[in-house]
């Protein structure tokens, strides 16, 4: 095998990538660019990224070892736990708790905060939903992880005392980072840091590494694709009923021919209709409605999370009221909130429609 000098070997013609950046090497490499970093940040997302790599391995074999089926409990939402949740939040307490840089975890799974006291001045708090989309495992529908790490106060980290859950109601601009991996053909790994870009990585099972594949993601700008349970159009409010019915049939062209219709792609697993988005443009949207007047997805866990990816990918979230969701302050650790992100100028006609 001959290699060039920008370290591509070929084989048999094919070219062959010898300088890859891994997960770890990217977030070590981003390190360096900051002289205050302590390597906490980056310790926390290799723990992080163990625990991706341990859910990936246990979905791919649920089937094989009987861990598919409903566990016989529910969640702090009212979900029915499958045994996969069940395992996922385990494995997710376990790598935190091992990390020693986690003061605390708020997971969808455990109803009360998870606290870490054997590392009282660990700096950051992490809330996850173990395995978004869980409903759809035993279909073999793609779910997936979402998570969002935040930096405690100087306050609660100096004095080593435990964060009540008033320290961590904050909003999505105090996020340092977020992302979610999703589950399905491959693992993908999307992840974007407080004023970054957005990366995506994919896990090759060989190398037990998540690969960079997805260098610096962009939105484009607009796409005639909408994502909705539309199930639920009859509790919607007026409004939302309008603006969907505008995106199904459109008004005719000047020249008098029918306008062309959005498409609709709606899979039921948050994580795998939001990569579609980040990917394709478009919009997603889970408004609140008359059967869930607040939302029905949780804030700091699911929605501040992917308004974060989705912002700084170039595109836009707001909750149900047009606010922006990053700024949108949960009233305790598992508010809720209704939610509309996509492209950038679908997202400004979601506004002017709700105006």
């Amino acid at each position: 095998m001959s290699t060039n000098g920008n370290g591509n070997g070929t084989s048999g013609g094919e070219k062959i990538v010898t300088d890859i950046i891994t997960l770890s090497r990217f977030i070590t490499e981003e390190q360096t660019k900051h002289k205050e970093a302590t390597g906490d940040f980056t310790l926390l997302c290799q723990a992080l990224q163990f625990s991706f790599k341990s859910i990936a391995y246990y979905i791919r074999r649920a089937t094989l070892i009987n861990l598919t089926g409903l566990a016989g409990s529910s969640n702090t939402t009212g979900d029915d736990q499958k045994k996969l949740d069940v395992i996922g939040n385990d494995l997710f307490v376990a790598s935190m708790k091992g990390s020693g840089r986690c003061r605390c975890l708020v997971s969808e799974e455990e109803e009360e905060i998870i606290y870490f006291d054997e590392h009282p001045n660990a700096k950051y708090f992490v809330a996850c939903d173990p395995i978004d989309g869980s409903s759809n495992l035993d279909a073999g529908v793609s779910v997936g992880t979402i998570f969002a790490i935040s930096r405690l106060s100087d306050e609660v980290i100096s004095s080593g005392r435990r964060p009540e859950a008033k320290d961590l109601l904050m909003p999505g601009t105090e996020l340092v980072a977020s992302g979610f991996t999703m589950y399905g053909a491959s693992a993908q790994l999307v992840i974007t840091m407080k004023g970054g870009g957005v990366n995506g990585f994919t896990l090759d099972n060989a190398l037990g590494e998540f690969i960079l594949t997805h260098p610096d993601m962009r939105m484009p700008k607009k796409r005639s694709i909408y994502s909705v349970n539309e199930g639920n159009s009859q509790y919607w409010e007026e409004k939302t009923i309008n603006y969907f019915n505008s995106l199904k049939f459109p008004p005719k062209t000047a020249d008098g021919k029918d306008g062309k219709p959005y498409s609709s792609r709606y899979i039921g697993s948050m994580v795998a209709d939001a990569y579609r988005t980040l990917l394709y443009g478009g919009i997603f949207a889970y408004p609140a409605d008359k059967k869930s007047p607040k939302g029905k997805l949780r804030i700091l866990y699911e929605c501040a999370p992917m308004a974060m990816v989705m912002e700084n990918a170039g595109g836009n979230a707001v909750d149900s009221n047009m606010k922006r969701l990053m700024e949108v302050v949960p009233s305790h650790i598992h508010d809720r909130s209704g939610i509309y992100m996509g492209s950038k100028e679908e997202m400004d006609k979601v506004i002017k429609a709700h105006s």
